[in-house]
């Protein structure tokens, strides 16, 4: 069923289709009674604004870009959801789209959404400096950015996340507590040392008078999910048959910390017997695995609307630049199970 335009409505009442425009707006200009009309009878035949019109009118589109670095994991899918639940609030549109941890797909991303005429960018980056001179030059031609989760961007911006440091700390101290001194760190290739989570986890070691030992930092391939569980098959089959055998692991991102289960499962290892496991989580059903698993939580749907409602605070100005910008990092939780408790 096609939709009746201004004009055709116009023409039904016999008013002016300036007339018809305004009641459609609600504009004081009209009266009640001519106003509920045009509203009624736009109503019976299927009204629809004509987006297009009005966003070259405007020069807005109403319309914000997300990019993500993955969409398939209950973490970023937790922030989509934050980030849908406050645009709806506002009646903003939301293209959603994934840079699969690519800085060149993360370029076609951010190119794609300026095309669309996206009136803002909430981003995830892949990594500490990626696509950055570019990041800088659109934000600098007063367009906002505001970054997400991976906060250690160097974009100067609005930035939200979670304290990662006192996370990873919290967690490797648990299982310090717990009796634990040979503790496994997995992190992402791309992050490296640099990491914050990586970090607490030394931090944690540190206090503890634990020397650090350098075959206790694996770092795996986050692209391929069969990639990474082969490389953890292998990280694992080594330490545990070397003089350095572990005896807990700690999941720097939630893929790793499931999938690991999956892994130590196949391979025949107890958990928490064999190697205690806890790292970042936010599957909703991390009580029912088994075992159940010990996760570091973050509070994924707080930080996608936070964040939404940084940008908007920005979006709303005419000179931004001027806003006070601030970095936001958010608390953990903390779920200690029987993953990281030999009951």
């Amino acid at each position: 069923m096609s939709s009746i335009t201004i004009k055709e409505i116009a023409r039904a009442l016999n008013v002016s289709i300036s007339t018809v425009s305004k009641a459609l707006n609600d504009s004081h200009e009209i009266g009640d009674k001519t106003k509920a009309k045009v509203l009624e009878y736009a109503a019976a035949h299927h009204y629809k604004p004509n987006l297009l019109a009005q966003n070259l009118k405007t020069g807005k589109s109403n319309t914000i870009g997300v990019i993500l670095t993955s969409i398939n994991n209950p973490f970023c899918s937790q922030i989509i959801e934050g980030i849908q639940q406050h645009a709806l609030k506002v009646g903003l549109d939301v293209i959603f789209m994934q840079s699969r941890e690519q800085p060149e797909i993360e370029k076609s991303c951010i190119e794609t959404l300026m095309q669309r005429g996206v009136d803002g960018l909430l981003i995830s980056p892949v990594d500490e400096t990626s696509n950055q001179k570019l990041l800088e030059d659109i934000h600098t031609h007063q367009f906002p950015v505001v970054i997400f989760d991976r906060i250690q961007h160097s974009l100067d911006t609005f930035k939200i996340g979670v304290n990662n440091f006192q996370g990873a700390r919290l967690a490797t101290k648990h299982l310090i507590d717990s009796g634990r001194r040979k503790i496994v760190n997995i992190t992402a290739s791309r992050f490296g040392l640099s990491g914050e989570r990586f970090k607490g986890y030394r931090e944690a070691l540190n206090d503890a008078e634990i020397p650090f030992e350098p075959l206790y930092h694996v770092q795996c391939n986050m692209q391929n999910h069969d990639v990474l569980d082969v490389e953890l098959k292998n990280a694992i089959s080594a330490l545990m048959n070397s003089q350095h055998k572990p005896d807990a692991v700690l999941g720097s991102s939630d893929t790793i910390t499931v999938r690991l289960l999956g892994v130590l499962s196949e391979m025949g290892y107890q958990v928490p017997e064999d190697l205690a496991v806890i790292g970042f989580s936010n599957i909703e059903f991390a009580k029912s695995l088994n075992p159940a698993l010990s996760t570091i939580r973050q509070p994924a749907l707080e930080i996608g609307s936070l964040a939404m409602e940084k940008l908007m605070q920005l979006m709303s100005k005419k000179n931004w630049h001027q806003v006070q910008i601030e970095t936001i990092e958010l608390d953990t939780k903390l779920t200690f199970r029987k993953s990281s408790i030999v009951v």
